[in-house]
């Protein structure tokens, strides 16, 4: 079986034993013309009032010069946002013609606990215009105290600092991608504020242990998702007047164009979003092999398509995975990587009870990490092979699993390209074979169960009734 792993534009063929089953999100059709379909979502919107006529009013309302403020993603996320078929250009013209002037239109870049973007990044994301036109373009920083402003504490205790030139805009406006969240079930809406714009304390809430572990804090999920009531619930103490929401196909095509107000254009984004990822499945699989996707940009990234995997991995079973990671720092940050390296040490099950212990002394990035031990709690460490070429001996110190470069040559293992990939994935397979005492005619006729997950972590295997 023939297989094609996608690493951005680039493409790398591998080679899976017949009888390896594929598991794939239905093909969504993409819009034919964005341009339009996003002026239509402008002028017609979703639960509200046309843009044009809410940034009039908030223009009319303000007190000396408008400020808006348009709140954008990162770059781990593939939002359209540049070019003619992009949305972030029709959203800041239709500002500007009303009333408000260029200099007085911010683009904060919704960073959460990110790193800030360079220049050059914000460039190639977000296109040339906004900087042509004195659009001012900022990172969110979730440390710096002088910029955020302390707006209340929710229910369940969370502290809401938010980024200052967004509370403090006369107009605000939220912008991203819905796509399926393992932790808050779908990204989108209200997260661009919580965590996207967020400061860092609140996080001690947000992402605490407690609500890592709720079974509803998963894929998919709305429905009781503790994270997703914490994100909205600090989304409406901050503010939102509208927002431009889109989904998207696996070649990252524009599928959806949800913009208006909060919650009902984020929840018709969802329900269009659920239509399509989903990937029903009656079978637990002894073996899965997928990819960290476009969001992998470095490894706390890719914990995603790890978790994506176990709707359809057998306990015990065994996960391997290649990535791209583009960021200049592959793994994360040091919390990240030390916490991680605690994961490594102590295993799975001691993670969790450290992390909920009274003792423990909440570090930011640690709900990443609690991710990655849900994997390790369904496969052992040493049956979960990882491939990034951008990985080295001193990284692999602080990872848990098996570095896939050691089942290269010894020529190829010392400087890996993205097309060592095929051969890590299929040295693999074979190892898997061999280890659990299988033969590629038992993969053939069922006796042992493998899958490829083409769409790595965007495409979410549901177990469903008959799982075996």
């Amino acid at each position: 079986m023939k297989i094609e792993i996608p690493f951005g534009q680039k493409l790398v063929e591998a080679t899976l034993p017949e009888g390896t089953d594929l598991l794939r999100m239905a093909e969504p059709e993409a819009i034919a013309n964005p341009a339009e379909e996003i002026a239509g979502a402008l002028a017609r919107p979703i639960g509200c009032e046309p843009l044009a006529v809410i940034a009039a009013d908030r223009a009319a309302q303000a007190r000396g010069r408008p400020r808006a403020c348009v709140v954008v993603s990162d770059n781990t996320r593939p939002v359209p946002y540049k070019g003619a078929d992009g949305i972030l250009m029709p959203l800041v013209r239709t500002i500007a013609n009303a009333g408000f002037a260029w200099g007085d239109i911010c683009i904060l870049v919704a960073t959460g606990t990110h790193r800030a973007l360079a220049q050059y990044e914000l460039e190639a994301m977000l296109g040339p215009e906004p900087f042509e036109l004195g659009i001012e373009v900022v990172n969110h920083d979730s440390r710096d105290a002088s910029s955020l402003v302390d707006i209340g504490t929710t229910a369940r205790g969370t502290k809401a600092c938010i980024n200052r030139r967004y509370v403090e805009a006369d107009l605000k406006i939220l912008t991203g991608l819905v796509e399926s969240h393992f932790m808050a079930g779908a990204s989108g809406g209200r997260k661009a504020i919580c965590p996207g714009i967020f400061g860092e304390e609140g996080t001690f809430v947000f992402h605490s242990a407690k609500l890592m572990a709720d079974p509803n804090s998963c894929d998919l999920q709305i429905k009781d998702n503790p994270v997703h009531e914490e994100s909205l619930a600090v989304a409406k103490m901050a503010g939102v007047d509208f927002i431009a929401n889109v989904t998207l196909d696996g070649g990252f095509r524009i599928t959806g164009v949800f913009f208006g107000e909060l919650e009902a254009a984020h929840a018709a984004a969802v329900a269009k979003l659920k239509s399509y990822v989903g990937i029903p499945t009656t079978t637990s699989y002894d073996l899965i092999i997928t990819h960290g996707g476009y969001v992998a940009m470095n490894h706390y990234q890719s914990a995603k398509a790890a978790v994506a995997s176990l709707g359809a991995l057998a306990q015990g079973g065994s996960l391997v995975m290649v990535a791209d990671h583009r960021d200049p720092n592959p793994i994360g940050s040091d919390r990240y990587r030390t916490t991680l390296s605690l994961l490594k040490i102590i295993g799975a099950e001691a993670f969790d009870r450290v992390l909920a212990s009274s003792g423990w002394t909440f570090i930011p990035d640690q709900w990443q990490v609690q991710m990655w031990a849900k994997v390790f709690k369904r496969i052992a460490m040493h049956d979960f092979v990882y491939f990034a070429p951008q990985l080295d001996d001193r990284d692999w110190r602080d990872l848990p699993g098996t570095d896939g470069r050691n089942l290269l040559s010894a020529d190829r293992r010392v400087s890996p390209e993205l097309d060592d990939a095929a051969t890590v994935i299929e040295r693999a397979v074979a190892g898997f074979l061999a280890k659990r005492g299988f033969t590629a005619e038992d993969v053939a006729k069922g006796r042992c169960r493998i899958a490829w997950l083409a769409d790595g972590p965007y495409g979410i295997p549901v177990s469903t009734p008959g799982n075996r």
